[in-house]
């Protein structure tokens, strides 16, 4: 076991072990090898959790702004000095290639919690409301104990992204990894106590979907994070309604990117590899709609062909290895039957498709697949797949290809190519989704808001936005003379 935790759970500042609670392995992508076993938290183990949480919360909550951001900064620093080895540890927990943890895991981590330090002193003000003789103010308070779930696609930059903005509001978090990824978020509760952190203040648990129910309804908990897929989030916003806990929701989608005639091709194609092939297409916000316009669907699919064919697939340790398997045996089976539907409703496959045949073993590898001649009716346009696998469709003309772009119950994301700037920022303005990009796509750098619409869900994780969904205000008025009352 290359990669055994002290124990399964940190809590209060230290690692912590209960057997009773049921075992489960962690299994490296790669090779199908269990690299560890953990247990899921029991009732007693969330139960300590959260009253480590309450209790450190109070304390921090009286703590400065610039305090608090002192100690992230330090988490931040401490964060990149490891980058090499928090990186390692997120391949083994995910398949991701190391040269793809190494600049968009754990350093994005990093990037969180500076910018939240870095914003505190100025960020977290009230406002000062004048009303002729009297006057109030508001003040943004924290929230209390917060719980963050994970999703297993980016488990460091998940448990940063949730925790970061919540501790610098002066709550205190209580984090559950996907059991499919439970390493990484322990390394971020061990740094951010060697940073500085009160113990309890962040605390991480194991567990799988048993587990949640116990955080979401418990009464101590105010606020409710996930990241996840869209039948889950139903699940959890309905018990989080249930105590009027503030809840973010960050959820699946089927976004689109729509090429236009006018577009550099190949900015273009890298946009919807990016959007489809990276973290071998496990990314929410994927753009795995891609309308071309007929104009240009011929050249773009041999370009896109070529480059996708090029794609090496490999050992996620070896640098060179630019794609590695999916997370687990099952979401790749996921993935296999959704590529059989596109066949089955007669799609045309350009490339992919399969397992490849350069990987031995028993890792959960698969083909990048590319899909043309797809109809918006087809399950593979309409279902998310969360894995490698592009639907090409046509399109003619603009206000049509908007209509299809947002019909759809999703709306996290979508992209448009052209070179036409009006056009680009009319139709990003049409598309009913959170986050979009103009000749860029997937780009999530801290300093702007992330999250979606519709059922994709609500909230915003990084910027500035995030810190008012975690934490409310407080409006005080102030009377400066006597009280006038009619009795």
């Amino acid at each position: 076991m290359r990669a055994q935790p002290k124990a399964s759970h940190f809590i209060d500042g230290e690692y912590v072990e209960d057997s009773a609670g049921a075992v489960f392995d962690c299994v490296y992508p790669a090779t199908g090898e269990v690299i560890a076993k953990l247990h899921a938290a029991t009732p007693a183990i969330v139960e300590r959790a959260i009253a480590s949480a309450k209790a450190a919360q109070k304390e921090w909550a009286n703590t400065s702004p610039t305090a608090r951001g002192r100690i992230l900064k330090r988490a931040a620093e401490i964060i990149r000095e490891r980058n090499r080895e928090l990186s390692e540890l997120e391949t083994l927990d995910t398949g991701k290639p190391i040269q793809e943890t190494t600049v968009a895991d754990a350093t994005s981590g990093a990037d969180s919690f500076e910018f939240f330090g870095g914003i505190a002193a100025s960020a977290l003000n009230g406002d000062y409301i004048p009303l002729g003789g009297d006057f109030a103010y508001t003040k943004r308070v924290p929230l209390g104990v917060c719980v963050g779930i994970g999703a297993w696609n980016y488990p460091t930059q998940i448990a940063c992204w949730k925790g970061a903005p919540a501790l610098i509001c002066g709550n205190a978090m209580v984090f559950k990894p996907s059991e499919n990824t439970p390493l990484c978020a322990l390394k971020i509760a061990e740094i951010l106590i060697e940073a500085g952190l009160p113990k309890g203040l962040y605390n991480v648990i194991q567990g799988d979907r048993t587990t949640g129910p116990l955080l979401v309804n418990h009464p101590d908990v105010a606020k409710v994070s996930l990241t996840g897929s869209v039948p889950t989030g139903r699940k959890v916003y309905e018990a989080a309604a249930a105590g009027l806990r503030h809840v973010t929701m960050e959820l699946g989608g089927k976004s689109p990117i729509i090429v236009f005639d006018d577009a550099d091709i190949d900015s273009a194609i890298g946009g919807a590899m990016l959007g489809n092939f990276y973290s071998t297409g496990q990314v929410c916000s994927n753009g795995t709609r891609v309308y071309v316009h007929k104009a240009i669907k011929g050249e773009f699919l041999k370009r896109l062909k070529a480059r996708t064919e090029a794609i090496l697939i490999g050992d996620p340790m070896n640098e060179d290895t630019q794609m590695g398997p999916m997370v687990s045996h099952a979401q790749r089976a996921k993935v296999l039957d959704s590529i059989a539907k596109g066949k089955a409703e007669g799609a045309t496959l350009v490339t992919g498709g399969g397992i490849p045949n350069n990987v031995t073993g028993e890792g959960y590898y698969i083909q990048p697949t590319v899909f043309a001649d797809v109809t918006d009716d087809m399950t593979i346009a309409r279902e998310e797949i969360f894995g490698p696998v592009m639907c090409v469709l046509d399109f003619e003309d603009e206000a049509d290809v908007l209509a299809r772009a947002n019909d759809t119950e999703f709306g996290l994301a979508g992209g448009v190519f052209t070179a036409d700037l009006t056009r680009a920022h009319r139709v990003v303005d049409a598309l009913e989704a959170g986050t979009l990009w103009i000749n860029a796509y997937n780009l999530c750098p801290v300093e702007i808001p992330f999250g979606g619409a519709k059922q994709s869900g609500f909230g915003r994780e990084n910027s500035a936005a995030a810190l008012n969904h975690y934490s409310e205000l407080k409006t005080v008025y102030v009377g400066m003379g006597p009280v006038a009352s009619p009795y």
